[in-house]
């Protein structure tokens, strides 16, 4: 027919079309926390074991009875730092785990974590968790891969719009919100109902 262009095509409709928002539900997940699926933060282990054992070799090294004088005071030294290096690496890693199991627990109760267990994010949860516990206790470096793997878990406003999901209203809980406040209202007004009759009555 004149002065009608072509239908438009199937990948116009398409591309016009929008994609559907995942609802999550407010309340957030419910259910056991899942099983913490990575090992211990084995750097840190290691580093905390090689300090213990050349404290260790220089605890030996000290009861030689031909050490003295200067190569004794630097001996001591040596002990004393790889003592306290050993004593620190042993706190920072309990504070981790600790920190960790408190925030992995924290991360399942969310409405995101209803998205991470469809699509079986666990050991990305994981990760998350370790980089930001390490970010927490001073590292930088951590800091950056913490924000990174934020985004990509939908743990900000801007992230969720980017993986198209939103958390959808607590309709139930809004319900009970207004019957709460009906109840509350209709309690006031037979108050004063009480009120003016008794007043009526004096």
């Amino acid at each position: 027919m004149a002065g009608m262009g072509p239908p438009p095509s199937g990948n116009a409709r398409r591309r016009n079309a929008q994609i559907a928002m995942t609802r999550l539900p407010a309340g957030g997940r419910k259910g056991e926390t899942p099983r913490w699926p990575l090992l211990d933060d084995i750097v840190t282990v290691a580093k905390r074991d090689m300090a213990q054992r050349q404290a260790d070799e220089l605890e030996l090294t000290l009861l030689e009875p031909d050490l003295a004088g200067r190569a004794r005071s630097a001996a001591q030294r040596k002990l004393d730092a790889a003592r306290s290096t050993a004593t620190i690496l042993d706190k920072q890693i309990e504070a981790q785990a600790a920190i960790e199991s408190e925030l992995w627990a924290e991360l399942w109760s969310t409405p995101q974590a209803v998205a991470w267990e469809r699509l079986g994010w666990t050991r990305e949860v994981a990760q998350y968790v370790r980089w930001k516990v390490k970010a927490e206790l001073g590292d930088l470096d951590a800091s950056k891969e913490a924000r990174q793997l934020a985004d990509r878990l939908g743990l900000s406003p801007l992230a969720m719009l980017r993986l198209r999901w939103e958390i959808a209203a607590d309709e139930v809980g809004e319900q009970r919100e207004v019957r709460s406040t009906r109840t509350k209202k209709s309690a006031r007004d037979r108050l004063k109902v009480v009120d003016s009759e008794a007043a009526g009555g004096t």
